[in-house]
């Protein structure tokens, strides 16, 4: 047996009205419907614990996030970290005469190294992605 129903007659801002009808018509219930959804949720006794779950999980979803931030981070510097140490200890300083020649051949170089970096970025496989694929357990971070 239905519990019976008492009538309000309340007043709602026209922009709150206009909201509600939209609202109930892409949901196809009633306006009615609708507002006795929201006020029931509203005087739930556990809405807050509710509430409380709803933005515990999304601060665990950023906190994940922000964690495979810091790891593709970590993984940035210490390739360029390894890279400076590699270069710095196998290439030799050029003598006076050279530097012309080298400077010319180092702008070449990095252009290269520059086109190549960009279509690496658009469409081709990430540094982290070869890694997680070579080293096991990297991934699981």
């Amino acid at each position: 047996m239905r519990s019976p129903r008492i009538k309000y007659t309340i007043r709602l801002p026209a922009d709150l009205t206009r909201r509600l009808a939209d609202h109930a018509r892409a949901r196809r219930a009633s306006q009615t419907a609708v507002v006795e959804a929201a006020l029931e949720s509203f005087l739930s006794p556990d809405g807050a614990e509710r509430l409380e779950a709803a933005l515990a999980r999304r601060l665990d979803h950023l906190s994940r996030q922000l964690d495979r931030a810091a790891w593709n981070l970590d993984l940035s510097n210490e390739t360029l970290a390894l890279f400076i140490r590699f270069w710095l200890t196998s290439t030799a300083p050029l003598p006076d005469t050279a530097m012309k020649a080298a400077q010319a051949m180092g702008k070449e170089r990095w252009q290269r190294f520059v086109e190549s970096l960009s279509r690496r970025m658009e469409s081709g496989p990430r540094l982290k992605a070869e890694i997680t694929e070579d080293v096991p357990g990297a991934g699981e971070r």
